[in-house]
């Protein structure tokens, strides 16, 4: 029996081609949906943008025939806008003029229509309300990804003999035959599948405490080349940090792509500005023109669009995080580093008055093409597949581009640990000879002993 699905704005605001991710079934969307993505067509942002995606792509729809009786679309199943069914009996403290209510009274007088009905929507209370009132409710996920532990970290411990340690320190490089795995939940040791810019602690089989670290770079196992690398005074100070300079350091040419994920205090901005600065002052790798930094959390609608001044000073507000970080940077010696404010704060605004460092609102991305550019998305959790795709795309020829993020800390309310940007990006391009990533893990929190603590503990 073929299934009903009605879609929620969320649905079509996350996705507008999710109208044909449901086979041969049949797909609704409510009149109050219609209604919804109109209020939002005008928005200067990306929900805007998705909204004239769907009005589009229903227009097209249009042509084919009556949609208030339905067209058939690529799947193979049918749309159609749903109007009727608004006598249906509600809980008399649910307002029907909600959307959300709206939606699951469509939902009911559809399934006494003995209609096979799936709500599909991507507001958990909304699929906690439709339980209520026994309707079937599902999230809806573009693409598929694993469980958080079950996705690509970028870094394996593997095991060797000790002489094979010794050979790796001595000739460069070791086979991907000589390394095995023991697997845990197997119970059981095998050869390791590497994948293209993975990153991996070796240790002895003899003596565990015997460790190299190494990198495969798809054909042979091969030392890290930052290993001993000091940049504007920072220095990696856990294996995680390690990987993470080896990726950033490498060339644009080798790793045009860098995905860094982690909690908070693992240095993930800081690592990437520091890099950048250090790839930007170099006299013999004159490359880079600029650091371009955005964050998603900036969209320059509405909301900050009332606020006076330039582009680059409306961004401001959201640019602190990256302030704290050159404050670390520019300044060294924490006992003085704050001695003078006033001058620190003015060696920080030169960066952004000669445009060394740019800020740019994720939102005005779209269309450009980045040239020779160190382009850092901090926050890249908080970013739709979508958004992360049409930023890749951006990038230009010898541009490197750093996404950053914690997928445990997602703000975004349509976003969740498989569905957001950053872990999309990180699944897909795994095993990607021009990406190089790396997961840090909590232990490796260095901001402080509190925030260590509270990694561990909270």
């Amino acid at each position: 029996m073929k299934k009903t699905y009605i879609l929620d704005t969320n649905v079509l605001l996350y996705s507008p081609r999710a109208i044909n991710s449901f086979g041969e079934n049949n797909v609704i969307i409510p009149e109050t949906v219609l209604e919804e993505l109109d209020n939002l067509k005008k928005n200067n942002n990306d929900l805007g943008y998705n909204a004239r995606q769907v009005a589009r792509i229903l227009d097209k729809l249009r042509a084919l025939g009556d949609l208030n009786k339905g067209v058939m679309i690529e799947s193979g199943g049918t749309l159609r806008v749903e109007m009727n069914h608004t006598n249906i009996d509600m809980p008399k403290s649910w307002d029907t003029a909600k959307a959300d209510n709206r939606i699951i009274q469509l939902c009911l007088g559809l399934k006494k229509d003995g209609e096979n009905v799936c709500l599909i929507t991507k507001d958990i209370f909304e699929r906690i309300k439709a339980d209520t009132m026994g309707i079937e409710a599902e999230d809806f996920y573009e693409e598929s990804l694993p469980e958080n532990e079950l996705l690509y970290t970028g870094r394996i411990e593997v095991l060797v003999t000790g002489s094979k340690i010794d050979d790796f320190y001595r000739n460069g490089k070791l086979e991907k035959n000589d390394i095995i795995y023991f697997d845990k939940q197997k119970d059981g040791y095998y050869t390791p599948e590497l994948y293209p810019n993975q990153f991996l602690v070796i240790r002895s089989l003899e003596d565990t405490k015997k460790t190299a670290l190494g990198r495969y770079d798809g054909k042979v196992i091969v030392p890290l080349l930052s290993d001993r690398k000091h940049f504007y005074g920072i220095k990696p100070k856990n294996v995680g940090q390690k990987f993470m300079t080896e990726a950033l350091f490498l060339s644009h040419r080798t790793a045009p792509l860098v995905i860094i994920k982690g909690p908070a205090g693992t240095g993930k901005t800081l690592f990437s500005l520091a890099v950048g600065l250090n790839k930007l002052n170099r006299r013999d790798e004159k490359h880079f023109r600029r650091i371009l930094i955005c964050r998603p959390t900036v969209t320059l609608d509405e909301e900050i669009g009332f606020l006076p001044g330039s582009e680059q000073e409306k961004l401001l507000p959201y640019m602190r995080p990256i302030f704290d970080n050159l404050e670390i940077l520019l300044h060294q010696n924490e006992e003085e580093r704050y001695d003078d404010e006033e001058k620190l704060s003015m060696s920080i605004n030169e960066f952004f008055e000669k445009r060394i460092i740019t800020s740019e609102a994720v939102a005005y991305l779209r269309g450009r093409s980045i040239v020779k550019n160190w382009v850092i998305i901090d926050e890249a959790q908080n970013l739709s597949p979508r958004q992360i795709k049409a930023i890749v795309t951006r990038i230009g020829e010898g541009s490197k581009l750093i996404l950053i993020g914690d997928p445990e800390q997602i703000d975004q309310p349509f976003l969740d640990g498989r569905s957001n940007g950053l872990c999309y990006a990180a699944e897909k391009m795994k095993g990607s000879k021009y990406c190089c990533q790396v997961t840090l893990f909590h232990k490796e929190c260095e901001r402080s002993k509190l925030a260590n603590e509270a990694a561990k503990l909270l």
